[in-house]
């Protein structure tokens, strides 16, 4: 059976004092959460703070993006060595908000994704399609072009993980159906399978990310391949992402 994983990513919130007091109250809580894996990804800035305060924990600490090149001229660029050495073992790629709003193409997903693994880095790599794209009946079209062309020449992907999240349920309150959900899941899980072989299929966690909040938590983590949650908004405050993971128990 594969390990919930619940992950919180705080996006452009907190600064280096109110991220720590945030990890240490989910720090807190985490003693009881031996039944899931736990990760916070913060702000680069914070990073360094939130480590400190996590320290000796069960908790792991991502970056929320990165840059495939190692060094260079790349001005405001992390690449994944630094993200590593600054005591990360996950990182999001291609989050819907950097493919919205920085232009973040299956391509670089594919480019970042590689330079994540040799860093020895645990992807956490984003798809999803929005509102126009399933209101055209496109959903499954995007998502088989997004694991394709953002995965699909990597020859082994055990370490990473992959977070469904329709866009147009991202920030807006918005849920998607557990049914809708479910369906999504399973078609990527066929997706993997067919490229990789069913035991990859069997063992990749598919996460669910969008709007998600203690009180749908329950009802979408109930479907049997959905893997467990990321976690936008209700990730800022300590009491809703214990609720949160306490739903996949």
């Amino acid at each position: 059976m594969r390990t919930p994983l619940v992950a919180g990513n705080w996006k452009m919130n907190t600064v280096p004092s109110t991220a720590a007091e945030l990890a240490a109250r989910i720090r807190h809580d985490s003693e009881d959460f031996n039944f899931a894996d736990i990760a916070v990804f913060p702000p680069f800035v914070c990073i360094a703070a939130v480590r400190e305060t996590l320290n000796g924990s069960n908790i792991e600490i991502g970056a929320q993006d990165m840059f495939w090149e190692p060094e260079g001229p790349y001005t405001g660029a992390i690449s994944a060595g630094m993200i590593a050495e600054s005591g990360c073992a996950r990182v999001l790629i291609g989050h819907s908000e950097r493919r919205t709003y920085f232009g973040e193409t299956d391509e670089k997903v594919l480019k970042n994704t590689v330079s994540a693994l040799s860093a020895g880095l645990k992807p956490v790599v984003c798809i999803g399609e929005t509102l126009e794209q399933r209101e055209a009946g496109i959903t499954e079209t995007i998502l088989d072009t997004q694991i394709k062309e953002g995965i699909g020449a990597i020859k082994s992907i055990d370490a990473v993980t992959i977070a469904y999240e329709p866009v147009w349920a991202i920030g807006t309150g918005k849920t998607a159906t557990p049914d809708q959900s479910d369906k999504a899941h399973r078609y990527i899980r066929g997706l993997i399978a067919d490229r990789w072989g069913d035991d990859v299929s069997r063992n990749i966690r598919i996460l669910y990310g969008g709007s998600v909040k203690p009180d749908n938590a329950r009802t979408l983590w109930e479907r049997e391949d959905i893997d467990g949650f990321l976690v936008g908004g209700a990730s800022l405050k300590a009491d809703s992402f214990r609720d949160i993971v306490n739903s996949v128990k």
